[in-house]
């Protein structure tokens, strides 16, 4: 029939396009970047689920070109690195901009520099754009001092020259015009500057006392002590929705916990840079922003700034301190929520998520300024490299609301769970052993035993009708008479059937081996 024609030409493309796996490759993807219910309806994800969502169906397309916007920004650790290697091992083009450095080293073969309106290229991952880039800086710095060595010489030539022989010497006039342009200062993109004064830290700095915490029956935090010391650099790793920043809540007493308490000490300013953003309204200015916390900044040399000196600082100069908060972009948003931050003089910064929308300039800056901060630290970063340069221990949230303190960073702990993984492997490799190795009768006895025999001849009668069994259920699929249920229904009971005919087969082979 027509029906039966369809359906065979509709099963040869399935075959074709290797489709009867999609559904259990698209659960696969969507649970590697943290979207484990299926029946979820979209509007009700949050934007950082619908990033992901949209991260899910790109990678399951496998398209020839992929083009990434920041693809990092809300995924947790593991799905970044699952997203990393991916991406590392796929036969794809792929353009990306991230801030991400770990990530452009693994997963990139070419760097392409946008900088003071012009494009350079760079044949290598991202620690080969690191060496030439500063190859490339120190030669224009040593060609520019020569060619102002060299101008200094032909503007003195130039001056001493009579006005009539001007026109004789216009070759050398020309090629003058041209030195001036190279011995003209290298033009160098502003920097951020964090500078600001600390408020001066006492012995009892803040205590957590067996604090417990937890939702609708789900245990977030379960009995965590911790007593903060001077200058403890902590970073904090665990999975989208482990309870990460409802433990930061509870440690600045926006959050009261279920169980146990938070002592704060009474010198202790806490700086809380959230993943939300700037809670300000659209309609206010850059300079009200900060004029409403302070009208004169402390930098940590003792110089004291106007607001509007100490905007220009933050790369906010006095036109665009004006502006609207609704006209900035989301990294100048992310600027200025750091500066009404540390515009507070704080020595307890709380940093969650920090890194998403800033660009790799101003995390260098961000880096020097916070390994230089005397007071104490804590990060919940996805950037790698970030937390490996600022912190050296972590809170590991695990399972059951369990946190660990694990002494080192992300790449330590990284390697920590590598060397775990390959141990507990190899556990089990040797447990196989010796369960191989228990010794055999000393007379061996290689010819199949009476029940073996019947055995053998039974199960060539099972394989015979789960055969038959298969071969009606195909024709039935194959028929084009079946609802969608019965489709569904018939297609499970194949791939059941398939595995069952393997597995007999294997020891019908095992007992052959011994009769023959």
């Amino acid at each position: 029939t027509s029906d039966h024609a369809a359906l065979s030409a509709a099963m040869e493309k399935m075959d074709a396009a290797g489709a009867w796996d999609y559904e259990a490759k698209a659960k696969q993807i969507t649970s590697q970047l943290g979207l484990m219910n299926m029946h979820q309806s979209i509007t009700g994800l949050s934007g950082g689920q619908r990033k992901r969502l949209a991260l899910a169906k790109v990678m399951l397309e496998e398209p020839d070109l992929i083009i990434m916007d920041e693809p990092t920004n809300h995924l947790d650790l593991d799905s970044i690195e699952w997203l990393e290697d991916t991406l590392a091992s796929k036969n794809t083009s792929l353009l990306l901009v991230t801030h991400d450095r770990y990530f452009l080293d693994k997963v990139t073969n070419e760097i392409i520099e946008l900088e003071n309106g012009s494009i350079s290229r760079y044949q290598g991952n991202y620690s080969y754009y690191l060496e030439r880039k500063a190859e490339k800086v120190q030669q224009l710095q040593a060609e520019n001092e020569k060619a102002q060595n060299l101008m200094r010489k032909e503007l003195d030539w130039i001056r001493r020259q009579p006005k009539a022989r001007g026109t004789k010497a216009k070759y050398r006039i020309d090629a003058f015009h041209e030195l001036k342009e190279k011995a003209a200062p290298i033009k160098t993109t502003q920097k951020l500057e964090l500078n600001v004064k600390e408020t001066r830290l006492g012995n009892k700095i803040l205590e957590v006392d067996h604090i417990s915490k937890g939702y609708n029956g789900n245990t977030l935090i379960k009995d965590f002590s911790y007593i903060f010391k001077k200058k403890d650099r902590i970073g904090i790793v665990g999975k989208n929705g482990a309870g990460k920043s409802t433990f930061l809540n509870m440690l600045t007493g926006n959050l009261k916990p279920d169980q146990g308490s938070v002592i704060k000490g009474d010198t202790t300013v806490f700086g809380y840079f959230t993943q939300e953003g700037l809670d300000i309204s659209e309609d206010k200015r850059v300079i009200d922003v900060v004029k409403e916390i302070a009208e004169v900044i402390t930098l940590g040399n003792g110089q004291t700034l106007g607001v509007s000196q100490f905007l220009t600082l933050f790369l906010f100069p006095p036109p665009m301190q004006y502006t609207y908060i609704s006209k900035l972009s989301g990294g100048e948003k992310k600027r200025l929520q750091l500066l009404k931050v540390l515009v507070k003089n704080p020595n307890f910064l709380i940093l969650d998520e920090p890194t998403n929308d800033l660009d790799i300039q101003t995390l260098n800056v961000l880096e020097d300024f916070l390994q230089n901060f005397g007071g104490c630290l804590l990060i919940v970063s996805h950037d790698r490299y970030f937390m490996d340069t600022l912190v050296d221990h972590l809170f590991v949230f695990e399972d059951n609301g369990q946190i660990k303190d694990f002494p080192g960073n992300y790449t330590d702990y990284r390697e920590y769970i590598k060397e775990k993984l390959q141990e507990e492997k190899k556990e089990k490799q040797q447990e196989k052993q010796e369960q191989q190795a228990i010794p055999t009768p000393a007379k061996e006895n290689k010819k199949a035993t009476f029940k073996e025999k019947k055995e053998y001849e039974q199960l060539e009668k099972e394989i015979e009708a789960l055969e038959k069994t298969k071969e009606e259920i195909i024709n039935k699929l194959n028929s084009g008479t079946g609802s969608h249920e019965e489709l569904t229904e018939w297609s499970k009971e194949i791939e059941r059937l398939i595995s069952l005919i393997d597995e007999k087969s294997e020891r019908w082979l095992e007992l052959a081996e011994k009769i023959q």
